[in-house]
């Protein structure tokens, strides 16, 4: 028994002729979705930096209430504290580095999740209590 080949999806299409597609589907400006997935040849690895850096920016955050919740425990020596506030000092420097060198704002880095809000939390520019 043979199985019918698939045609993948990429190549596959509807033509606006099929039963049950409204044909005025095929006459709108593309989804938002589409609009967002439509990448310029020209800002590719801008993007490309812009995606990379936004990743490391959340994973710096995490990494840093992580910290702080456990200097709040008591859970770190005083050399760990120094050690760690040290090393997400310099990785804060860093990301400000290459922020700068692609032409970057922090807000660049926040991506919109639609209904979800933003990925990354405001900035908490009150300062120490």
């Amino acid at each position: 028994m043979t199985t019918p080949s698939r045609v993948p999806a990429r190549t596959a299409s509807i033509p606006a002729s099929t039963p049950g597609r409204a044909p005025e589907r095929a006459a709108r400006a593309p989804s938002r979705t589409a609009r967002r997935l439509h990448t310029d040849p020209e800002t590719v690895e801008r993007d490309l930096v812009k995606l990379v850096l936004t990743l490391v920016e959340l994973i710096r955050q995490l990494m840093e209430r992580q910290a702080l919740r456990r200097v709040e425990d008591g859970t770190l020596t005083d050399e760990q504290t120094e050690s760690l506030g040290l090393a997400l000092m310099r990785l804060e420097e860093a990301m400000a580095h290459l922020r700068d060198h692609f032409d970057l704002t922090p807000e660049d880095l926040n991506l919109d999740l639609g209904p979800l809000g933003p990925l990354l939390p405001a900035p908490d520019r009150s300062g120490p209590n």
